[in-house]
């Protein structure tokens, strides 16, 4: 199916929350964590603690419930980890999900009906933890939804082949030890083919592959459906009427 037609497809499928409450019921800060190291004010990333309170300190500025942002977005922060690159090769720095910032042991919810296709304790510093891997077809399509930064527990709940329903739960986010450094958060991600991976699919591209990875990963918003998220619908400037040009009027002498 074509790429248009896949997304306008996921944007009519009936879809739920993958948190415990509907998204658009509270308030959304969205986050923006790059380009540069700036954006996180000081903050180091590798430090999950810090890192944590400096998204709270947000939460709290903003007056949101939770935070939410970084489908597409280019972030200097995966230099924490040599999972994302070394040396002179060029570095992986663009995100390729929505990442949904809340606390530790918040329940994890399908988004969509479906299998367990794999899970995996992607352990390495800076990975995902603990990982879900939900398999869907839709009108004779399959794809994959993938949940990182779950905790350990998740991976009893939901084994592979469980059946879950739209709404269902598989799994509770995990704390910072589990999920190998990171704040507690959601890692959201929609993926169209799996090419063979189990349990573990990238989840970070190169600035150079941009275009390819995002079309093999379709904006996940197409199912979370965040307004603070959306992007605004860019209309057409109409050009102003000109204005009539008056007549001199005919000034009469006597």
């Amino acid at each position: 199916m074509a790429r248009d037609n896949f997304s306008k497809l996921l944007a009519m499928t009936p879809a739920a929350s993958p948190l415990s409450f509907a998204l658009n019921a509270k308030r959304c800060l969205p986050l923006s964590l790059g380009p540069g190291p700036e954006a996180l004010e000081g903050t180091d990333p590798a430090d999950a603690a810090a890192f944590h309170r400096w998204i709270l300190r947000r939460l709290r500025a903003a007056n949101a419930d939770f935070a939410a942002g970084g489908y597409g977005e280019d972030r200097a922060l995966y230099r924490m980890s040599d999972l994302y690159g070394t040396g002179s090769e060029e570095p992986r720095t663009v995100h390729l999900g929505v990442d949904l910032w809340l606390s530790a042991g918040t329940v994890v919810h399908a988004v969509l009906p479906g299998v367990v296709h794999s899970t995996r304790d992607n352990k390495e510093f800076g990975d995902y933890g603990p990982t879900i891997i939900i398999e869907h077809e839709l009108q004779g399509v399959r794809f994959h939804t993938l949940y990182g930064h779950l905790s350990r527990q998740s991976l009893q709940l939901s084994k592979r082949g469980r059946e879950v329903a739209i709404g269902a739960p598989i799994g509770w986010l995990g704390q910072p030890h589990e999920n190998v450094g990171w704040a507690p958060h959601l890692h959201f991600q929609i993926i169209r083919e799996l090419d063979g991976r189990e349990g573990d699919y990238p989840g970070v591209c190169r600035a150079s592959e941009k275009a390819t990875w995002l079309a093999r990963c379709p904006d996940p918003n197409l199912l979370l459906r965040i307004d603070a998220l959306k992007k605004p619908v860019r209309r057409p400037r109409v050009a102003a009427a000109p204005k009539p040009v008056e007549t001199p009027k005919r000034v009469r002498r006597a």
